[in-house]
């Protein structure tokens, strides 16, 4: 019995002992063939992406995730990256700065690509809160969500006419960032993509794009214009104001800080002035037929609101959080309230729902503490 168990024991440590080498193996194999010395100092690792032309990207030398410099010296400084790498008796060259290839290298303080780089990973330069420079070749064309996430030191950059996308969040919390110049390139602006960035005073959307996901310019307090070209097809804003609308289907897809909605607008989009902390007032036109998800969520500084005859839905999370709000109107017209419309809403005391309601959603008046009395029309199914 005992040898049996002692045979049982070596067999299972022969296999733990296989298994590990395989991870190890593995791990090593998916995080990078080789690394280099850079002409700046600077030890970087390398994926071959296509071993045929030769091609690799950047990475970091661990499991491509946020924790791949864990245990290895991450590069500072100024860092200059070679025309031509050379590998086992050939020539390699970088085409992309791939995932969490520099994430949280927050020593690093520039960086020049070559003008092979077509694009830059998710979470790239995620982190690299003390990088101040970096020059984006002719070759780039995409630049991956979070890609230069909370670079709170980078000023200014310079977008090429290559970029045809900015992905989701890609300069989120870049709070230095003072000017941001749009390529006619660019087509696609992710969502978030700019929100947070509390330093930039202004930004021009170029002909080209046909594409605003929500939120690109959340938070962004000290931006005083936005300006679409006059000739974009997809998007229009209107005189001297910080708002975007979509010319086909007349929705505002981005408020900030406006304050009177132009009669020609029939929805408002979802996250349109998602935390426009500043806005006090709102003025919604009769052509407004619906209020979209999110639309003034945590608009704590909103005090009154007059949803007029038109609107017949207000969508989920709609004032969520918009705890100043002391008064609310609601339209004739109105069927749906939906989830959480005015969810945390305590300065809510009273509220009249017309006979047109037909459905209030689940936490409609969750957490409004001051709400003393509501009297549900029999409407409501």
């Amino acid at each position: 019995m005992k040898n049996r168990f002692l045979q049982m024991k070596r067999a299972l440590s022969t296999v733990l002992l296989v298994l590990l080498l395989s991870a190890i193996g593995m791990t090593k194999g998916f995080a990078y063939d080789f690394s280099e010395v850079c002409v700046t100092g600077q030890t970087l690792y390398y994926k071959i992406t296509d071993a045929t032309n030769h091609y690799v990207e950047l990475t970091c030398p661990g499991a491509s995730n946020w924790n791949g410099w864990s245990g290895y010296e991450r590069p500072a400084g100024d860092v200059i990256l070679p025309e031509n790498l050379q590998y086992d008796g050939a020539t390699y060259t970088i085409t992309a700065i791939g995932n969490y290839a520099f994430y949280n290298c927050d020593g690093l303080t520039s960086l020049v690509m070559p003008n092979t780089v077509t694009s830059l990973g998710y979470s790239a330069f995620n982190d690299c809160n003390n990088l101040t420079s970096i020059n984006l070749p002719n070759s780039v064309t995409s630049i991956g969500s979070y890609a230069f996430y909370y670079c709170y030191n980078m000023v200014s950059i310079e977008i090429p006419n290559s970029v045809t996308s900015i992905n989701e969040g890609a300069f989120q919390y870049c709070s230095g960032l003072t000017s941001v110049a749009l390529p006619n390139s660019l087509t696609s602006i992710g969502g978030w993509a700019f929100s947070y960035c509390s330093s930039l005073t202004s930004i021009e959307i170029p002909s080209s794009v046909n594409n605003i996901e929500s939120n690109p310019f959340t938070g962004c307090s000290s931006l005083v214009q936005i300006t679409v070209a006059s000739d974009n097809a997809y998007y229009d804003s209107r005189g001297n104001c910080k708002a975007i609308i979509n010319k086909s289907t007349n929705a505002l897809v981005v408020g900030c800080k406006y304050t009177v909605i132009p009669n020609s607008v029939t929805s408002i989009a979802e996250n349109a002035f998602y935390e426009c902390y500043d806005l006090t007032s709102i003025t919604i036109p009769n052509s407004v037929t619906s209020i979209g998800y999110n639309a003034f969520y945590n608009c704590y500084n909103l005090t009154s609101i007059v949803i007029p005859n038109s609107v017949t839905l207000i969508d989920d999370d709609a004032f969520e959080s918009c705890s100043g709000l002391a008064t609310v109107a609601l339209g004739n017209s109105l069927t749906t309230i939906g989830n959480n419309v005015f969810y945390n809403c305590e300065g809510l005391t009273s509220i009249e729902i017309p006979n047109s309601v037909t459905s209030i959603g689940g936490w409609a008046f969750g957490y409004c503490t001051n709400l003393t009395s509501i009297e549900i029309p029999g409407s409501v199914t």
